[in-house]
């Protein structure tokens, strides 16, 4: 069973104040995933549920000290289902039973050190497997979950990895962006990749959504801290190229498009977006 890394540690500073005590991960969207009228959920919901569909059932949380929340909104609670109407007890009880069907740990970021900090932690967690990363704060609106497509050329390369994740971007300020050779029409090899550089050698930026081999850790304990003064994911990616090993990237479909609760502009995009589509 593919395991999945979920990263919910970050703190939001950008999106202060209402993220003084919520979560980013847990800032609201709208979504029809229960039926065809729109329902309110938080966005870490949202990508459990999408992950969850594609049959991923064994799920890591990066969560920080001060994230008790998720936990809770992830943890079956009966007496509260008692306490509401039917109407909303279904969308309730639907969430609970995937929960009771999945395996769920969590890890403890307590100091915000970075996504490549935040990954090498669950190295305990995925032990030899194969295993997915998805950030908490992105997530992506298709006809099917790009994760999909990632498992599918994992399995089809043994060779391979690391598989990324790109999309077109203008500005690359808050993107990985990698030097990137074509492969065939829908693959690319990765030659090179470099967080927020300032002189981008192509104009695709990197996801944070991911497939990894578990070789990944010995690279991201060779690292030191970079951009930010953080320890970042891509830094252990670009040591990976550097030794040989086969990184490949794919890009966003033509029907699917990414939301980003990061930032008040990217939130509120990602409001009117999942309004109208989700």
């Amino acid at each position: 069973m593919m395991k999945s890394v979920i990263t919910a540690a970050g703190k939001g500073t950008r999106l202060l104040p209402i993220t003084k005590e919520l979560p980013k991960e847990m800032m609201p969207i709208f979504s029809k995933m229960y039926g065809s009228g729109r329902v309110v959920m938080p966005l870490l919901q949202f990508i459990f549920e999408q992950l969850y569909t594609i049959g991923i059932r064994d799920y890591c949380f990066v969560v920080g000290r001060e994230k008790r929340s998720i936990e809770d909104h992830f943890t079956p609670h009966e007496s509260y289902l008692k306490e509401i109407s039917s109407e909303y007890k279904k969308l309730i009880t639907n969430f609970y039973r995937h929960l009771e069907k999945s395996h769920l740990m969590w890890v403890n970021q307590n100091k915000p050190l970075g996504f490549g900090d935040a990954v090498r932690r669950t190295e305990k967690y995925v032990g030899m497997d194969d295993f997915v990363v998805h950030a908490g704060d992105v997530a992506i609106l298709g006809k099917q979950h790009p994760i999909s497509r990632l498992i599918k050329i994992a399995k089809n390369d043994e060779d391979i990895s690391a598989i990324l994740l790109f999309k077109k971007i203008k500005n690359p300020k808050r993107f990985g962006v990698p030097k990137i050779s074509s492969i065939s029409n829908s693959l690319y090899r990765v030659d090179e990749i470099e967080e927020k550089p300032s002189k981008p050698k192509s104009n695709f930026g990197v996801l944070p959504i991911y497939y990894f081999k578990s070789e990944i850790f010995e690279y991201l304990k060779k690292i030191r801290r970079g951009k930010n003064n953080e320890f970042q994911l891509t830094d252990a990616i670009q040591k990976m190229i550097e030794s040989g090993r086969k990184v490949v990237g794919i890009t966003l479909e033509k029907d699917e498009v990414d939301i980003d609760v990061g930032t008040v502009e990217s939130y509120k995009s990602s409001q009117d977006i999942t309004y109208k589509i989700a």
